[in-house]
């Protein structure tokens, strides 16, 4: 996904793809694993930080730490260009960058490769977290990362037509569902929609509405396929409906976020599920539906439903030869004072628990309780060692499920048979 385009336009980004850079290889700059630990200066890689926050962020770090400064190194926007680099320098076992700001969705593929080492907790502010948030660092229950960002997706919905016909937001996929129908022709605009292109945003729609139904993708150890199961297939159903009854426009098949966003920003949607950073751009002086509509929490099938976290972490190269200093890095950027800082300065969703009920960051951004409520209730993306390759496969079936081209049913037959020899031996 385009997150880091989307950081630098407004306020949250969906979970921020963060990078890492195809280092020299493992020639002079590699470290033997095992070899490090000490301190020492440090460098920080991350996706392209368009809002300019991070370095002054870093710039308080090395004021108290000289003999340990942290330089800044950032990347390309591009997600796919990201990882592939990331994933270069970290099988190279290059040493040349310490502290890693990596997309969530990557910590398990990471760590299941052992490109970054494990975390020792007693010195983070773990019991300050969201509690949903903490599940994205760990994989195989062990430590491997530090929350840093978070998000959850939203259900955007047009507050003046809603109070027009004197109906409230729809908590559940049926109120939804009619809602879409009867209004959007009414109305004369599309319905509902999210992010339906095959790539990664379809996968994390796609998740939600599994998970909101009661299923999963894969099981807790990434080994084991759960994908063709009855609540799987409810929630498969409900997308495939949408597009067969037209209240889903053919058109979002296309959609990324940023297509999905205009389109609801234009005031050609009545109902689009996205991320929060959508929240500044709808409300700008330029907005179609500037003060016009409202956020609440993805609906489920009987009651809210369940989004996907998205966001990033902080996690330490496995071959980092300043590895304590590293730990401490991370402490200083998990802190409440950085923290804060990220939703202020950086206009990203943090991490801690407290700042969501802060009457003076409230005030300034007002859907902050309906965040936390939908980070709260979210879950992680299937974790696996080959998480990329996952992604790719439950993508390409469910589009075919959207696209109508193969019955829910027969997705999710062969996204299982897909999925198993993907995950077998990861």
């Amino acid at each position: 996904m385009r997150w880091a385009r989307i950081m630098g336009r407004g306020l949250l980004v969906g979970a921020l793809v963060m990078a890492g850079y195809a280092g020299a290889g493992a020639g002079a700059d590699a470290a033997p694993p095992g070899a490090a630990g000490g301190r020492g200066p440090l460098t920080l890689v991350t996706g392209r930080d368009l809002t300019g926050y991070l370095q002054p962020v870093l710039d308080g770090w090395n004021r108290t730490h000289p003999d340990e400064p942290v330089k800044l190194v950032e990347l390309p926007e591009a997600a796919d260009e990201v990882h592939a680099q990331m994933a270069d320098s970290l099988r190279s076992g290059s040493s040349r960058f310490d502290v890693l700001n990596i997309d969530v969705a990557w910590t398990s593929e990471f760590a299941g490769n052992h490109w970054i080492a494990p975390v020792d907790g007693r010195g983070l502010p773990l019991d300050r977290l969201l509690p949903s948030v903490a599940d994205t660092a760990t994989f195989r229950g062990r430590l491997y990362a530090m929350p840093y960002v978070t998000n959850a997706g939203l259900l955007y919905y047009r507050k003046d037509i809603l109070d027009r016909e004197g109906l409230r937001p729809p908590r559940t996929w049926a109120e939804l569902e009619k809602e879409a129908s009867s209004l959007a022709a009414k109305y004369r605009i599309g319905g509902y929609a999210g992010q339906f292109l095959p790539y990664e945003g379809l996968t994390v729609n796609v998740a939600e509405a599994v998970q909101s139904a009661g299923g999963s993708i894969l099981g807790g150890d990434g080994r084991q396929t759960t994908v063709n199961s009855p609540a799987a297939l409810e929630g498969l159903r409900f997308l495939t409906r949408g597009v067969t009854d037209g209240w889903i426009p053919r058109e979002a098949l296309t959609f990324k976020e940023e297509e999905s966003r205009q389109a609801f920003q234009d005031g050609k949607l009545l109902f689009l599920r996205n991320w929060p950073y959508v929240y500044n751009l709808a409300s700008a002086r330029d907005s179609a539906v500037a003060g016009k509509f409202g956020v609440v929490p993805l609906p489920g099938p009987d009651g809210p439903g369940s989004g996907v976290l998205g966001g990033s972490n902080l996690a330490v190269n496995a071959h980092s030869r300043h590895q304590r200093s590293a730990a401490d890095l991370m402490a200083y950027l998990s802190s409440e004072g950085v923290q804060r800082q990220v939703l202020t300065d950086g206009g990203l969703p943090p991490v801690w628990a407290s700042l969501y009920s802060d009457p003076a960051l409230i005030r300034r951004y007002p859907y902050l309780p309906v965040l936390e409520e939908s980070v709260r209730t979210a879950r992680p993306r299937p974790k696996s060692a080959r998480y990329e390759q996952v992604s790719l496969v439950v993508a390409a079936v469910t589009y075919d499920a959207l696209a109508l081209r193969q019955t829910p049913e027969q997705a999710l037959a062969r996204l299982q048979r897909e999925l198993q020899d993907v995950v077998r031996g990861g």
